[in-house]
Order: structure tokens, then C-alpha cells, then sequence
């Protein structure tokens, strides 16, 4: 252990390697995420002149991430505070007349909810909650703020101990558990309670619960036009534990609580949004089919019969994101199209007439490059987004007529003085059946064509997510350690149709392998790749294709196999959402279906790994389990192959959510690639 604790305080030196020493520039270092802002959380006022929006940063300190409320002006790009301090600002939301902004904020301990007062800049604390609440909305009449928040249930303890003296020191209480759901990545093991629904004064006061049974009811929030209803998504049926999708949207009477369902299918209903005009409302769907992925569509309905008059068609990608205009003839919708987050506005009188508005959206996930964004849209048709830039994490962008404009520059005190990997889109055909598959290159700052470099293949997680042209801390890292680094989407990926993506249903890993190896033989081509340094790695999904590819390929010098699903049996039988695992990723159940469980687990293939690796995972990950980690290691150790085990304590799923953990994981990543680059003439 000691050795290991020294080996990582010398590891910094590999940010730095001599060909960037050369070229006398400044490279990004595993520190510089504390100095790393993003925008998230947008509102703008209606008439589309102010954007609000958190501004998040890193403590260092505290090692965690934390945020203020800041403004933003539409046409100067001028910038104010709303609100200061070491704590965590999120969820604003305006007032229908715009003069007051709500929002949630750590700034006494606990989470609570506070209003400002945006022309006298006075604010108030409105609640003393003993739960965190979350999905502010307020009521058009601006009388309310409706809120969700989690309602503790009693304690299961069927059995008393008796005969304890007074003064005795016992063990803690054993702890009874009989939910299907009973733990979640990043919350721990599960207490009895719900999620319900709450209104409150916009004045302050006691919020009034509205909703008490047995199930979670939260999401989205949608008033209706007169303020008396509003409008949610749940899952409310009978065995909606093992039917995890199967929800619905529902009204709510803030009168006398009565609830009244408003779609009704065997699928996910999500986002309802009532239009300006009170009489439609939108919402996102699609028919479950038990398929691992299915494209969301925009649904509308009449709320005075119920009729469903428009569905959305001929796009085949997912919408993820919806928003009215404000005559209520359009709908602003957001998706992922080839690795970039598209905003477009959708006729209702045409389900195939859509016009792109822009596709600058972006940049939120600051870890690595996936997909994902949101906007906001002012009456006057403005529309705030997160601004995407390769080489920055998200800014505020304004959207006007179709014309995109960045609004803030959050980053250019960090990183405008460091030279980054610029990023270069490649097209290429895979070996398994030419199939088109997309992905991004990161050179090295300084690159030289001329010189050969060794190449890292970082691999996305989801497995149904996407990479794109986005920042990620990770990659420029990679690359400022002196490698050219390749993400890609192979088959499986979203943003590329419904058919690309369920060619990996009850089929994975499989020929999304093949891409990832037709990406390498690619950029090996262009002949700047040194084929004896090709090093490997990717986390949750991509470390269930690391592990696979090694056991497939002998052809990398080393691999890092972070939070990894390594055996489809147990993992099943480990993760937190298993009741969806199960359904639609397999066939069935594991003990029916065991040949198809094994024939698709990288520990099945175990016997073929020559490659040194290394594991990387969070001992609190609830999602793919350090126990998945732990089989592997364990058989690479009896096969006799080079390991070694990484466990970050007290991390869940989300390695990056504290800064300092995603720096030990990118240091100990390129610290296990260093010590297996072959070794030339005159190493020590």
C-alpha cells in the first residue's frame, strides 16, 4: 500500500511529458477541474431580454460542486450575481410576471426553498423543511409554488429485542428489508416514505401536502392555465415495481387532492407541459416494447375530452425535452442527432414538419463528452440553451431567428491561456458489415504528424448514450498527457435511429466490439499511431467492452476496466435497478436463460486475457457493483495475467461528482498506461 501511495503523488510529472515540454505550451493539468465552471439551470424572462442561470464551481476546499444564481443579459452579455456564497443555488424558476425567481439553496444546511425579489433584490427563506424539495413550479396566478419531496414512512422492524440493562452497549439494531427497490447508486440503502406533492404560499408559511399513498409522485410539474390542477408523471400501477417504465400523467386538484389520470398505455408518459392557452397538453412517450431503447415521441391531447390530436413522426431520434411556443401551435423539442443536441421547433399540423433551430446544445457533462443539454423559451420566442464548445464545459447561448449566439465565456480565465486537444470528427466503415459508425479524435497539444504517438480508446457507458463534440476534463486530459485519444459510437449508440440502436438489443457486447476495433485499424492508417502503445479503457458500459475487447483482441499493451459489468448473471442479481435489467437487456430471467447471460459476460472469456489491466471502480456503486470488479480481478489473478485494483471510497456510480476523484481516476488511468509503454533503447 505504501509503495502505491507514492507511485501516485509522483504521477503528476506524466501530465507533462517531453514532447509537450518541447513546444514550450501551457497543457491542461488533473487540478484545473477546480477551476472549471458550467452553466445549467436556465430561466429567461418572457420578454427574453435576462437569462438566469446556475453558475456551478468546484471547492476545493470542500471538494465538492456548488453553485450561485447568476444573470445574464441577452443583447450585452453583462452578468450580475443574484445570489453569493459557499453553497449550492439551483432549480430557479420565474414567476409568471417575471418579478420574482424562486430556487432551491444549501446556504443553511439543509436544503430549502427561497424567493427573490428581482427588482428590490430582497430575498427570503420560505421553508424549514427536514427533506430536500426539488421540481419547483409556479402557479400562473403566482400564488403558489408547487414542489415534490420525499415523505419518511415508518420504520420495518418486526422484531424487538427485550432483556437490555440499562447502560448496556448492544450491536445496532438489524435492519428488515422486503422492497424490490431496496438501495440506489448515489443514495445509499433505501428508508421507508414516498415522494409527494406539496403547494406553498408564494408569501412563505407551511406548505400543504396534496398527495399521501403509497406511490412516488414527482417529475416534471405542469400547472393548468387557472392555477387549480397540476399536472405530473408517475408510475401509480399495481406492480409498477417490476413495470419500471409504466408511467402515466396525472391531474391534481389543489382543491380537495383528487387525482385523475390523463394517459393511459403500457409505456413511459413524461414532461406533460400544458400549452398558453389551457387547452392542450404535451407530453413524451412511446409504446413499450421491452426493447433495450425505443424513440420518445411528443404526444398532444385535448385536456376537454382527451382526445390525442397530434404525434410526432418521422424522426427517428428521441426526444428528450419539450416546450410550447406561445401561441400554442408549435412545440420547441430538443434530441440527440449524430452526437449533437439539436433544438427545433415541431408544427402540430404537420407530425413530419420540423425546422432546426440550432445545434449548439451542449457541454453539461463535463467528465466526458456525452450528449445532453437543456433550453428555456421566452414568450417572445428568444430561447436560452447551454452553450457546447469542444474545447469549454457549457455556457448560456441565445437563440433568435435561428441564430445561435454565445452569451457567456465562463472558462476563458482557466483555460484561455492553456493549449488544448483540438477534436476532429472521423467517419469510417466497420469490419463487421461496413456499417457507418462516427467518432471524434483529440490530438495532443503540440501534435506533430510526423512523430508516432500512442493512442488511448476511450469508451462510452450506457450503453445506449452518445459521445459527441463536447468538452470532457478526461479526454483533454489523455491527450495533454502526450496521447491521441479516440471515442466513438459504435452500434448500440443513440442519436443515430432506432434501428442502430437495437442492433445490440439481447446482442451485447457483440459487433459494437468490431467497430471499436475498425476505429483503431482507422486512425492507425493515417500513420501517427504507435501500434505497440495502443492502450484501452471506458467506464460502465465502456469497461464492460474494455474487459470484452481484451478478451477478443491481444493487441493492447494495457487496459483500465472501470465500473464494469463483467458477469450478466450477478450483476442482475446485484444492481439497483434489476427488475429492469432483467427484462430488457434479456430474455428472461437468469437461471431460464443461462447460455444467453454467460455468452455476452466478458468473465466468460477471461481465459483469453493476456493484456495487463487494471480495475477502477467506486466502493459505493450501486449500479455495477465493485463485486462485478472483484470477480475479475480475482480471475485475471488465477489466470495470471498483470492486475491491479483501484477502489474509491465512498463513490458511487459517478465517479466525477467529487473533482478530486475524477482526478485520481485520470491519474491513475495514465499512470497504469506509463508502466506498460515497451521500453526503448537507454530506459532505466
Amino acid at each position: 500500500m505504501k509503495k502505491v501511495i507514492v507511485t501516485f503523488m509522483l504521477i503528476g510529472g506524466l501530465i507533462s511529458p517531453t514532447i509537450n515540454a518541447k513546444t514550450e505550451i501551457e497543457v491542461l493539468k488533473s487540478q484545473d477541474i477546480f477551476d472549471i465552471e458550467y452553466a445549467a439551470d436556465l430561466s429567461i424572462s418572457q420578454d427574453g431580454k435576462t437569462v438566469y442561470f446556475v453558475r456551478h464551481f468546484m471547492d476545493i476546499q470542500s471538494d465538492r460542486k456548488l453553485g450561485n444564481i447568476w444573470s445574464v443579459d441577452t443583447k450585452t452579455g453583462v452578468m450580475l450575481p443574484v445570489t453569493t456564497g459557499e453553497q449550492l443555488d439551483f432549480n430557479p424558476v420565474l414567476s409568471a410576471d417575471g418579478s420574482k425567481l424562486a430556487y432551491i439553496s444549501t446556504q443553511t444546511g439543509k436544503p430549502q426553498i427561497y424567493v427573490t425579489w428581482l427588482e428590490s433584490g430582497k430575498t427570503a427563506k420560505l421553508t424549514n423543511l427536514v427533506s430536500s424539495p426539488s421540481g419547483l413550479s409556479w402557479s400562473p396566478d403566482g400564488k403558489y409554488i408547487a414542489f415534490s419531496m420525499f415523505v419518511n414512512g415508518k420504520p420495518k422492524s418486526p422484531v424487538s429485542l427485550s432483556g437490555k440493562p440499562p447502560g448496556a452497549k448492544w450491536a445496532e439494531q438489524a435492519i428488515y428489508i422486503d422492497d424490490v427497490y431496496y438501495r440506489f447508486d448515489g443514495g445509499g440503502y433505501s428508508v421507508p416514505g414516498t415522494t409527494e406533492l406539496f403547494i406553498l404560499s408564494a408569501d412563505g408559511g407551511t406548505p400543504r401536502q396534496l398527495t399521501n399513498d403509497e406511490f412516488d409522485n414527482g417529475g416534471d410539474l405542469s400547472w393548468s392555465k387557472d392555477s387549480q390542477f397540476i399536472y405530473f408523471s408517475a408510475n401509480r400501477s399495481e406492480n409498477r415495481e417490476f413495470e419500471p417504465l409504466n408511467s402515466e400523467i396525472y391531474a391534481l386538484s389543489i382543491t380537495d387532492s383528487s387525482i385523475k389520470q390523463v394517459t393511459d398505455r403500457d409505456g413511459p408518459d413524461t414532461s406533460p407541459k400544458v400549452s398558453p392557452n389551457g387547452k392542450y397538453i404535451a407530453y413524451i412517450g412511446f409504446d413499450d416494447q421491452r426493447k433495450n431503447y425505443d424513440n420518445a415521441k411528443v404526444y398532444v391531447k385535448q385536456l376537454s375530452d382527451g382526445e390525442t390530436i397530434f404525434q410526432s413522426e418521422g424522426l427517428d431520434r428521441s426526444i428528450d425535452a419539450i416546450a410550447w411556443d406561445q401561441k400554442s401551435r408549435n412545440l420547441y423539442i430538443q434530441y440527440d442527432d449524430k452526437g449533437k443536441t439539436i433544438l427545433a421547433m415541431q408544427s402540430l399540423k404537420s407530425a413530419d414538419k420540423r425546422s432546426i433551430l440550432s445545434d449548439k446544445l451542449g457541454g453539461q457533462s463535463y467528465g466526458r463528452p456525452y450528449t445532453g443539454a437543456e433550453f428555456a423559451v421566452s414568450e417572445n420566442g428568444k430561447v436560452a440553451i447551454s452553450y457546447s464548445n469542444p474545447l469549454r464545459p457549457a455556457d448560456v447561448g441565445i437563440v433568435d431567428n435561428k441564430q445561435t449566439k454565445q452569451l457567456t465565456h465562463l472558462n476563458d480565465d482557466a483555460l484561455g491561456h492553456k493549449t488544448l486537444a483540438q477534436i476532429e470528427e472521423i467517419w469510417f466503415k466497420s469490419s463487421a458489415d461496413d456499417q457507418d459508425i462516427q467518432g471524434w479524435i483529440a490530438y495532443p497539444p503540440g501534435f506533430d504528424k510526423s512523430i508516432k504517438y500512442p493512442l488511448i480508446l476511450e469508451i462510452h457507458g450506457g450503453p445506449v448514450t452518445a459521445y459527441g463534440p463536447h468538452f470532457s476534463m478526461e479526454i483533454q486530459l489523455f491527450a495533454a498527457a502526450g496521447n491521441v485519444v479516440l471515442y466513438l459510437n459504435p452500434r448500440g449508440s443513440s442519436s443515430y435511429g432506432k434501428e442502430f440502436a437495437h442492433s445490440i438489443d439481447k446482442n451485447y457486447p457483440s459487433q459494437d466490439y468490431d467497430d471499436l476495433m475498425s476505429g483503431v485499424d482507422s486512425l492507425i492508417e493515417k500513420g501517427f499511431i504507435d501500434t505497440e502503445q495502443l492502450f484501452i479503457t471506458g467506464g460502465s458500459g465502456g469497461g464492460t467492452l474494455t474487459a470484452w475487447s481484451i478478451g477478443h483482441t491481444q493487441r493492447f499493451a494495457a487496459a483500465v476496466v472501470a465500473k464494469p459489468v463483467i458477469n450478466w448473471y450477478s450483476f442482475v442479481l446485484t444492481a439497483d435497478f434489476y427488475p429492469f435489467f432483467y427484462q430488457y437487456w434479456f430474455s428472461g430471467k437468469p437461471w431460464d436463460n443461462l447460455n444467453e447471460y454467460m455468452k455476452y459476460s466478458p468473465i466468460s472469456y477471461v481465459g483469453n486475457v493476456t493484456t495487463p489491466t487494471m480495475l477502477l471502480t467506486g466502493e459505493s456503486d450501486h449500479r455495477t457493483p465493485i463485486s462485478e470488479s472483484e470477480q475479475f480481478y480475482q480471475a485475471l489473478k488465477i489466470q495470471g495475467v498483470e492486475s491491479a485494483m483501484v477502489r474509491i471510497p465512498n463513490a458511487s456510480h459517478s465517479i466525477y461528482r467529487k473533482p478530486s476523484n475524477l482526478m485520481a481516476k485520470v491519474e491513475y488511468i495514465l499512470w497504469w498506461f506509463e508502466q506498460h509503454k515497451p521500453k526503448k533503447e537507454g530506459d532505466s
